[in-house]
């Protein structure tokens, strides 16, 4: 047993705001797997048995024993105090360390999750939101009043002392005597089966929790029997230790593969799909990846790194390799290679010609998976789309090689679909074999939520020739549709920006019949249009009738490659300038709005009194297409003036 130094007073610190709330949480958790404390101390005993030996390895300077590493289970009773002891002769931490990793780490989104599990309607909601989160080190406050940790680090001669009983504080002391690596003692709560609190003094309950939650881990997982003849204590190896990913598929049980990934992926809820890979050959590994059911939390966190582990002959070697692309980062999962170095860096695997190898592979394999089970089991893909489809869509601008291949895997909203985007989607394939005769184009508009889009001036032509228009309201989808271009010999055309040939259908004739009468009507409203383009010039490069327009008034339409309302917008919500992007103003000669303009235009003497109209007519079209006004206070005094006008008129 550690002893703290008879000098040394403890000290006493504050958990930061979050983690007190955590704590809280965990005190008072209603969660019913509480079981899952034993998994979580267990996964970082093994983190940090994987850590030495990986260091021992890269450091033979180090002074370390790496013969006989283990993970102990040690419970005790005495009358009513019940305490389970979980051990390591791991790597350790050093009084820093602990401060950070355990007095002040919460996790991103503390507050968030406090917030929603006040809100949970019932105790399965709660289950739900922080297996979502996580909880990690914290979810020892569920089963204990007190959890004392001490641990010394690898090469350190003095360790550290830590405890709480989960009450915001927390003390830290030096201790001299403490063993390399980690041990932590929980003090039980008393046992409560309604409250779902076992009693985790019961070696039978140790030995199913563990055959349950963590069989596969590679360390031996033993358990503090009794004396033996000799009067030395008798260790009981709880689990078999065999690599999952070494195993054949149909050995392994739906739920083993399961709590694998929790493991590995530091997850609470299910795997939706299980990918297993085995290579021989020229580059001989082993993978098993995971699609998981839920986000995490960090999903869109700029520091947010991938989460496959690799080894190397079944020995750790890093927790974050980077084996798969940026916009498959919700994939965990370890990979197992035969022929690398065990002395690796992250710089050399950069370089290495067999990672880039194992690399291109895993990532058409995971795409494939996805294009899998869109055709195979739709329920399960919607889950995948909903949680991870603006993730997965980052490949078709970041990964030119799989493009084809992540665009026929993707789904996305159109007009032929319903307006919750979520509840149905088309592969671009589909809406391909729905074009009517003679489109060659796919039609598209980018806007901030599908409600703007489907309301858009833009859609009414579209709308009303039946013309399908897939509506993408993801701010990624800016970037994909200018990056791909085309699909099947099919060019993606912006129905916003640029000339639209909605006229494709028709014959010859109907064609030169439509042409002509816009041309007539061109010279009708030859004025207004000229007058527009000079008293509007600021703010547009020319106004013109509109062949797109049904019901409203006015559009404004870019040029082909223009930047788009919604690209505009996501470059000032990143802080980078962007200059007054000018766009031609469309107008509908069949309004009544436009038609009456036209008229009153003729009178030159007038005209001053029809500005504040434009100006009106031009800020309602940029409000419509997702654009923000200049001067949002300038546009509602104009507008207060011209009704104030009105009404005035009208009642005189």
């Amino acid at each position: 047993m550690a002893h703290a130094r008879p000098d040394a007073q403890p000290e006493t610190r504050e958990f930061q705001a979050q983690t007190r709330q955590l704590l809280d949480l965990m005190v008072h958790s209603v969660y019913s797997n509480k079981d899952s404390f034993l998994r979580e101390l267990i996964s970082n005993s093994s983190d940090a048995l994987d850590k030495l030996r990986l260091e021992s390895l890269r450091d033979k300077d180090l002074d370390v024993d790496t013969g006989d590493l283990r993970i102990t289970l040690t419970p005790e009773v005495a009358g009513e105090d019940r305490t389970l002891v979980v051990a390591d002769n791991g790597i350790g931490m050093s009084r820093e360390e602990v401060v950070e990793l355990i007095g002040t780490l919460a996790k991103s989104g503390t507050g968030e999750l406090r917030q929603r599990l006040a809100e949970a309607k019932d105790a399965a909601a709660s289950d739900a939101l922080i297996g979502q989160f996580g909880i990690g080190f914290y979810s020892t406050f569920m089963v204990a009043d007190k959890v004392t940790l001490v641990t010394r680090k690898a090469g350190q001669s003095a360790g550290t002392k830590w405890e709480s009983t989960g009450d915001g504080t927390y003390t830290l002391e030096t201790v001299d005597d403490a063993p390399q690596g980690t041990s932590v003692t929980l003090h039980l709560k008393p046992v409560d089966t309604e409250d779902h609190l076992h009693d985790y003094a019961d070696p039978a309950q140790l030995r199913a929790l563990v055959k349950r939650y963590s069989d596969f881990i590679s360390w031996p997982i033993q358990m503090r029997g009794a004396a033996g003849e000799d009067g030395t204590a008798q260790w009981e190896t709880l689990n078999s230790g065999k690599a999952l990913w070494a195993r054949p598929r149909d050995e392994v049980s739906d739920e083993e593969y399961a709590t694998f990934y929790r493991h590995v992926g530091h997850a609470w809820d299910a795997p939706l799909e299980v990918i297993s890979v085995k290579a021989e050959g020229t580059f001989e590994y082993e993978a098993l990846l995971f699609l998981p059911t839920q986000p995490p939390m960090d999903l869109f966190a700029p520091q947010q790194r991938g989460g496959i582990h690799l080894y190397v002959k079944r020995v750790f070697i890093m927790d974050d390799a980077d084996l798969l692309p940026e916009y498959l980062r919700f994939v965990t999962g370890v990979v197992d290679a035969a022929d690398l170095s065990l002395n690796v860096s992250r710089e050399i695997l950069q370089q290495d010609r067999q990672i880039r190898a194992i690399r291109r592979r895993l990532t058409k394999k995971v795409i494939g998976t996805v294009a899998d089970l869109r055709s195979s089991r739709p329920d399960d893909y919607r889950t995948f789309w909903v949680n991870f489809g603006r993730v997965f869509k980052e490949g078709l601008v970041n990964d030119p090689d799989n493009r084809e291949a992540i665009l026929k895997a993707s789904v996305f909203a159109s007009t032929h679909t319903s307006e919750d985007a979520d509840d149905s989607l088309t592969p671009i394939a589909e809406y391909i074999g729905r074009m009517k005769p003679g489109q060659e184009a796919i039609y598209y508009m980018t806007g901030e939520s599908q409600q703007q889009i489907r309301n858009s001036p833009h859609m009414e032509a579209f709308a009303a020739r039946g013309i399908e228009v897939l509506t993408l309201s993801d701010p990624v989808d800016e970037m994909w549709v200018e990056a791909v271009g085309e699909f099947d010999g099919h060019r993606f055309v912006s129905i916003a920006k640029g000339g639209v040939d909605l006229d494709a259908a028709d014959g010859e004739e109907e064609k030169s019949a439509a042409a002509a009468e816009l041309e007539k009507k061109s010279a009708e409203y030859a004025d207004l249009l000229a007058w527009l383009g000079q008293t509007l010039g600021e703010d547009i490069t020319e106004a013109r009738l509109s062949g797109r327009l049904t019901d409203s008034a006015a559009c404004l339409v870019g040029d082909e490659y223009s930047m788009s309302p919604q690209l505009e917008k996501l470059y000032r919500a990143s802080g980078q300038p962007v200059p007054h992007v000018k766009r031609a103003l469309e107008l509908n000669p069949d309004h009544p709005l436009v038609a009456g303009l036209n008229t009153a235009i003729a009178d030159e003497k007038g005209r001053d009194a029809l500005v504040p109209t434009a100006q009106l007519l031009y800020g309602l079209a940029l409000l419509a297409e997702g654009g923000e006004l200049a001067d949002p206070a300038a546009f509602a005094k104009t507008l207060a003036d011209v009704l104030a006008d009105r009404v005035g008129g009208a009642a005189d």
